[in-house]
């Protein structure tokens, strides 16, 4: 399903994709050093096979087992025989072009086979800043050249499921057509993609949309031209075919021909009216064209359906569909034909929704059909066919379907259905969620079952909208569009399901109790029904919370460090507080409905807001928030900050717009204050992994610009200098939701993708995943003094030394005071005390300690009759000696 594509994209738009050049950068500022691709990283999807609209899978028609696969929004893929997976192909759009992810076109070439084309662009309104583009390739898809349009492609458009809009001539493969849509007509090239011009003489732009008073420009946009389907029977090698057929989005003038090479066009007599023709497939052995109408342009609705045969030698229309036109509920798109038996047809009635998708097969060119189900006594049904989806068993989605209805269903959005032009046994189509298909299709006509399964290993199109790795239990949880999200224990394989009771269209937050990883909180929207839910194992099974009154959408919600109350700001409604499973929830004051809201992941009183610019901190369980005094932040809302685990009152935050404040900026006490770091001229999300080996603080990760380079990039010396960690062929768009290391893997990061799925990646440095904790003895010495004591009072000053064999590049020293103790006012450091536990952090001038060397301060503080001093002392997660 892609209903909520669209939201996913509006929320990346307003999380900073319109942005520009960044922002000037104060004068006199020192930037941290920044190595490019320095380090290899291998990238891999956790898998989950699937998990998005499939509109368009072309095979070659000269070559065996080659064949590709469009996504509305996940870039496009090739099919790899030898292991039966999907290669994707489109890794390499960057930030920038992040639009040219959605695919409204492939064509392959059936000439030169090496060529491949894709029309990239995924908005034709304003959601996409940019222009779409025809790509190119000689080499199958591994690299591209770019042809850009001066205007937009829409390949999360309504009607993506129409087409194909780009073809290739058959014999002069030089030649190739694309229909565009918003009324910009029919275009060519005649120098195999290089460059493009409008066809004029085509006399119909179109004129259909889906809901011409849409002031969002969405499903306003006139759909424009459809499909272009090429006659090879009347034309010869090295000269451009005669006859071609142009499908437009226009229900009184659906189909147009032209029989001089494109020069002049005509509408065809005799067409049916008041549909749309989603396909159009030429059997030129028979002399037919097959059309598949609908009554609306997909690929969501649809109500009325006809399936039309045109002879192109009399000019004859014949009425071929399988049910009387009152009968049916749904439209047609999906159409094939066999190339190697061409009178066997198949089509699909791509928006039965209930109780699931049907397919219809004739093998006498329309005159008679079965069909892949039917109805025995209703509302009992028997299948052709039998699914199996052991490799993808969250297909079935959880669910106990009453008859008719059934699990794992046929499909929906049935509008890419393909034969395979050199084996009638294979036959593999789209959906809404995976690419199914089967390998013994002709069983189909001796009534003997044939198999359908998921054929989509390798495809990933997923849109990501959060992940955590927590410290303990699975490595990876992520949040996503449409299908929930997932639970991964091993990141090779595809989890059994996705996350049910409830099973929300979108999760759209994620979060667990730092301390007890355990618990985990999710948020997500759901037609009815609530929009929260817990788990207390890790996220192996989950149970409804309750809503406050007004929620109308998942937001983002925290979990306290200890899992023992949560802070939800939902769309709808303000943000709220609760302790325990969220059974009752109390407005919290102080802060704005819509913030964003995160948890300390030490004091679990401690939670935190960001809105408009301001930083928000309550200290009491998320009942009541103060503004923080903070100033230089993002004005906007386009902002993700994390508090770092481990460290009281250690936030980094991550945002901004090309108009205002943008970058990096960390605080180290509770976000009263923040510093800028200088060189991040932009940054859009922050995630913590394993701190390197030898290294004292975590792992630093970010989805940025540092000196003007787009990338993924790690720190592991606290954003002092940046390794990018991608490269040109791996940047998967846009990169801005989220973002997390593994706090058990040195190295690894995860990378939320919008369409790409959850990435990967492995660092090849040294001590790659290994890094035993070394052996803390030697490590450190605090000597802890007090020089000064009185009534109710006293002075303290701390030297802490380096005793191991390496410097340090930074440092954060713990301990907990055994009488109440609390500290006043402290130099030389910085210091954040929660009861009484207390971490000190260096500040930017001692924060460099070598070997044999020390760094001091001092505090004072007060205190009851006692005044012991603290028994231990831990630099990081390590011992220290105290003198």
């Amino acid at each position: 399903m892609r209903r909520t594509r669209v939201l996913t994209v509006v929320l990346a738009l307003a999380a900073g994709l319109l942005a520009g050049g960044p922002p000037a950068l104060a004068t006199g500022a020192p930037e941290p050093a920044t190595r490019l691709a320095a380090d290899t990283y291998t990238w891999k999807n956790a898998r989950i096979d699937g998990g998005g609209f499939v509109p368009g899978i072309v095979f070659n028609r000269t070559e065996k087992n080659l064949a590709y696969a469009r996504t509305d929004i996940g870039g496009a893929y090739r099919w790899q025989q030898s292991t039966r997976t999907w290669t994707p192909l489109l890794d390499s759009v960057g930030w920038d072009d992040w639009g040219h992810t959605g695919v409204v076109s492939l064509a392959s070439d059936p000439v030169e086979p090496d060529r491949v084309y894709a029309a990239v662009g995924t908005y034709t309104n304003d959601w996409d800043p940019g222009n779409g583009a025809v790509l190119r390739s000689a080499d199958r898809g591994a690299s591209w050249r770019k042809a850009e349009l001066p205007f937009k492609l829409g390949g999360n458009m309504p009607g993506r499921g129409m087409g194909e809009r780009l073809a290739v001539d058959p014999h002069d493969n030089d030649v190739l057509y694309l229909g565009a849509p918003s009324g910009h007509g029919l275009w060519r090239s005649a120098d195999a993609g290089v460059t493009w011009s409008e066809v004029t003489a085509f006399p119909n732009p179109g004129n259909y949309a889906q809901d011409p008073g849409d002031t969002s420009g969405y499903a306003s946009d006139n759909q424009g031209i459809v499909w272009v389907t090429f006659d090879e029977s009347t034309g010869g090698a090295g000269g451009a075919t005669k006859t071609l057929y142009v499908g437009v989005a226009d229900k009184e003038n659906a189909v147009y021909r032209s029989t001089d090479a494109g020069t002049t066009w005509q509408r065809i007599a005799g067409q049916p009216t008041g549909y749309l023709a989603h396909k159009g497939v030429l059997d030129a052995e028979n002399g037919y064209l097959y059309l598949a109408y609908s009554d609306t342009g997909g690929p969501y609705d649809g109500g009325k359906g006809r399936l039309y045969r045109y002879a192109t030698a009399t000019g004859v229309w014949t009425d071929i569909s399988p049910v009387a036109e009152a009968d049916t509920y749904y439209g047609f798109s999906g159409l094939t034909v066999d190339r190697r038996n061409p009178g066997t047809v198949m089509a699909s009635a791509y928006s039965s929704w209930w109780p699931d998708t049907q397919i219809f097969r004739s093998t006498d060119s329309g005159g008679t059909w079965t069909q892949a189900w039917s109805y025995t006594a209703y509302p009992e049904r028997e299948n052709r066919y039998t699914m199996d989806v052991s490799s993808s068993p969250w297909l079935t989605w959880g669910a106990n379907p009453s008859p008719p209805e059934q699990t794992p269903k046929l499909g929906w959005m049935t509008e890419a259905l393909e034969i395979d032009p050199f084996d009638p046994d294979r036959m593999m189509y789209g959906t809404g969620a995976t690419v199914y298909g089967t390998e013994n299709l002709t069983n189909w006509d001796d009534d003997t079952p044939f198999t359908i399964t998921p054929m989509v290993r390798g495809l990933e199109e997923t849109a990501v909208n959060d992940l955590v790795s927590p410290p303990s239990g699975a490595p990876l949880i992520s949040a996503l569009g449409d299908i929930g999200g997932f639970r991964h224990t091993d990141l090779t394989e595809v989890p059994p399901m996705m996350f049910t009771q409830p099973n929300f269209t979108s999760t759209t937050s994620l979060d667990f109790a730092e301390s007890d990883p355990g618990i985990l909180v999710r948020s997500g929207n759901l037609d009815s029904g609530p929009h929260i839910a817990f788990s207390t194992d890790n996220g192996a099974n989950w149970f409804a919370g309750t809503d406050p009154s007004g929620v109308s959408g998942g937001g983002t919600v925290a979990a306290a460090a200890d899992g023992s109350r949560f802070v939800w700001s939902p769309q709808g409604a303000g943000v709220h507080h609760a302790t325990g499973f969220g059974t009752s929830w109390s407005a919290s004051s102080g802060i704005p409905a819509g913030a964003v809201v995160e948890s300390d992941r030490e004091d679990p009183d401690t939670f935190y807001g960001f809105k408009s610019g301001t930083f928000y901190v309550s200290t009491d369980g998320g009942a009541t928030f103060e503004a923080s005094s903070a100033t230089g932040l993002p004005s906007g809302d386009s902002v993700r900050f994390k508090a770092l685990p481990g460290a009281r009152g250690e936030v980094w935050l991550a945002g901004g717009s090309s108009d205002g404040p943008y970058g990096l900026w960390h605080s180290t006490d509770s976000g009263a204050t923040f510093s800028k770091l200088p060189g991040v001229d932009e940054a859009d999300t922050v995630g913590f992994g394993k701190a390197a080996p030898g290294a004292l603080y975590q792992t630093l990760f970010t989805s940025a610009e540092i000196d003007g380079v787009r990338g993924i990039f790690r720190s592991t010396d606290r954003g002092t200098t940046w390794t990018r960690v991608n490269d040109d062929a791996h940047q998967w768009g846009w990169t801005g939701a989220a973002i997390t290391g593994d706090p058990r893997v040195y190295g690894r990061v995860y990378v939320a993708t919008n369409g790409r799925g959850v990435i990967y990646g492995d660092t090849s440095d040294t001590g790659g995943g290994a890094d035993p904790d070394p052996d803390p003895a030697g490590f450190c010495e605090v000597t802890y003094t007090v020089t000064n004591q009185w009534s109710g009072g006293f002075q303290a000053d701390v030297r802490l030394t380096n005793t191991g064999p390496a410097p340090w590049d930074g440092w954060s020293l713990n301990w907990s005071f055994p009488d109440g103790q609390r500290i006043s006012q402290l130099w030389n450091a910085s210091h954040s005390q929660s009861g009484p536990a207390v971490t000190v952090r260096n500040t930017d001038w001692n924060g460099a300690v070598a070997p044999g060397s020390s760094a001091a301060f001092g505090f004072t503080a007060t205190r009851s009759a006692a005044n012991t001093t603290p028994p231990a002392f831990e630099l990081g997660d390590r011992a220290c000696t105290v003198r």
